[in-house]
């Protein structure tokens, strides 16, 4: 009787394993935690407003906005830190000033302080995120980069989902209900109502895990005792040769800040940025006006586009992977996202008709990340690359604010959410035509870069 074949993996195969199982996670708990802390107020402001006089949509959506424009100013250099410095020193700094300053929000009285402490979030988180895109690149070969990213991506979504409910939880705090014919009051917890606990709640663990970040995470391969010689030497040859490989014309920084496709990325994710952060950031809220709905059924179905998003990220990471394809991966998505949301006010008066529209533009505008995000690699490397993807990160970032600011003045002007939710799906419309148009990331054959 023959013995079974046993399939030995390669030292690189094995590398490539472990890495999986030993980067990945750390930095996808870190991204839940900071994507909470940035959109918390989406939930927050449900009983934060009665509490703040003065407090309108228009304040929340300019005061949600402002965190991108201390992002903004940080990016690049916070790009450039990781890749030249250290990422873990980097994240770590990053992470227990951001869960300091999300903590501190729920110590703001007038509109000014809600201002300042989101602006000052934003320089505190500035670099995390194209932080880790720069990073991940030191560790995954670029056949398993997009997947990878999809992986680390899905974070927001997953935050999008554990959030609501756990939220909802803390919001009671301070306030009394009607639980069948009796009054039920929920005490304040040492003289703090429980949209302040939202924040102090999803602040504490950024402090914690930069000290784990600090500790358990390693720069680059050869720093990591949890590979052997061998697997170190595997990795960091293969990293070397795809950073050579695909024709990549060598840049300077400058050079590359000033690419007309580093631009149109940053245009096109600009565009998408808008409109993905302008629905977050006021989904509760056009639910509850257009269907008069508690706070209960509100966090229960702001769960539901998330879920289909995670799902959508996952599949076009793996199939961007598979086909080695990543313009189309982009841009169908996005067009998906630009129907969904513009037929939303189309649909009031039927709620479930609402949240599959939400559902299918949540799902568009992340399902998309992945494969946008490998597109810089495609003609830039080192610190070129680095810089740049800062550049788009903080560029495209800006959408972040205009998105909500002009959604929740729309709404205050008009009374009524529909103009803004239209502007927000002719925005993502934008993004596809640019990523469609740029001609970036289409099938290659091997060897062959779709560079311009």
């Amino acid at each position: 009787m023959n013995s079974p074949t046993v399939v030995s993996l390669s030292p690189l195969d094995r590398a490539r394993q472990k890495v999986y199982w030993r980067v990945l996670p750390l930095l996808f708990v870190c991204y839940v935690i900071a994507y909470v802390d940035r959109a918390n107020v989406a939930i927050a402001k449900l009983t934060m407003v009665k509490d703040l006089p003065g407090f309108d949509n228009a304040v929340i959506g300019f005061g949600a906005g402002v965190f991108f424009w201390g992002y903004f100013l940080l990016e690049v250099p916070g790009s450039l830190i990781v890749e030249k410095w250290s990422a873990r020193k980097w994240i770590c700094r990053i992470m227990i000033t951001w869960g300091i300053m999300a903590a501190l929000t729920a110590l703001v009285k007038t509109p000014m302080h809600f201002y300042v402490v989101r602006f000052m979030l934003g320089l505190a988180e500035a670099g995390f995120f194209p932080g880790i895109i720069v990073y991940l690149t030191h560790w995954f070969p670029a056949r398993d980069r997009t997947r990878a990213l999809a992986l680390f991506f899905v974070a927001t979504p997953v935050a999008q989902i554990v959030s609501p409910k756990i939220s909802n939880a803390l919001l009671r705090i301070g306030t009394s209900e009607i639980v069948d014919g009796a009054t039920i009051v929920h005490p304040q917890v040492l003289g703090l109502a429980g949209w302040q606990w939202v924040y102090i709640f999803w602040g504490i663990p950024a402090i914690v895990l930069g000290v784990v970040v600090l500790f358990f995470l390693k720069d680059r391969p050869r720093d990591a005792p949890w590979l052997t010689s061998e697997e170190r030497e595997a990795l960091e040859t293969q990293l070397a040769a795809d950073k050579a490989a695909g024709g990549k014309k060598r840049m300077t920084l400058l050079q590359a800040l000033s690419h007309p496709l580093v631009l149109l990325l940053a245009l096109a994710y600009f565009c998408n940025v808008t409109g993905t952060y302008g629905i977050e950031f006021f989904l509760p809220s056009i639910l509850q006006q257009w269907y008069g709905l508690k706070i209960d059924a509100i966090t229960w179905l702001v769960i539901l586009p998330p879920v289909l998003a995670l799902v959508a990220q996952l599949f076009i990471g793996w199939s961007s992977d598979r086909m080695q394809e990543r313009r189309f991966h982009a841009v169908i998505p996005l067009i998906i996202a630009a129907l969904a949301l513009g037929a939303a006010p189309l649909t009031q008066g039927n709620l479930p008709l609402t949240i599959c529209c939400f559902m299918l533009g949540f799902a568009g505008l992340k399902a998309y990340l992945p494969a946008f995000w490998a597109m810089p690699s495609l003609f830039l490397s080192g610190p070129a690359a680095a810089g740049s993807i800062g550049l788009i990160n903080s560029l495209g970032n800006l959408g972040g604010f205009f998105g909500p600011a002009v959604l929740g003045k729309v709404q205050t002007v008009t009374g009524s959410f529909v103009g803004g939710i239209f502007y927000l799906s002719v925005s993502i419309s934008v993004s596809a035509i640019i990523l469609f148009f740029i001609g970036l990331g289409g099938r290659e054959k091997p060897g062959v870069s779709s560079a311009k």
